[in-house]
């Protein structure tokens, strides 16, 4: 069956940088569309980026604009999120997720596979 598993988590102070990795395994993830998500505590879960299979079909959330770089290596079946310039507000647990969609509206779309999540924990 479909498998994601996040890793690259970690605890930092704000203005350093992580980046995150979300391995797949038992399908080939070349045309499905990865996306990465946090929730922390209290709050309802968040998109923060997308990758999709076509080129050029990239988003980002606004918070995360300029600071974050998402990309993929299909050969390696991994999606990586840099995270740089990082601040208190982006703690929470991330986790990155598959399905066969562009990338568009993809922030409100039920992704159908995810993973478990990895800690992010940026302080001071």
């Amino acid at each position: 069956q479909y498998r994601l598993a996040e890793s690259g988590g970690g605890l930092v102070q704000p203005g350093e940088s992580l980046r995150l990795s979300c391995a797949a395994s038992g399908f080939t993830m070349d045309y499905y569309a990865i996306g990465w998500f946090r929730q922390a505590p209290g709050k309802e879960r968040e998109g923060v980026s997308c990758i999709g299979a076509s080129k050029g079909d990239i988003n980002y959330a606004d918070s995360v604009k300029g600071r974050f770089t998402i990309s993929r290596d299909n050969t390696k079946k991994m999606v990586y999120l840099q995270m740089n310039s990082l601040k208190p507000e982006d703690t929470a647990v991330y986790y990155c997720a598959a399905d066969l969609v562009p990338c568009s509206n993809w922030q409100r779309y039920n992704f159908g596979t995810w993973g478990q999540g990895t800690q992010v924990t940026v302080s001071s």
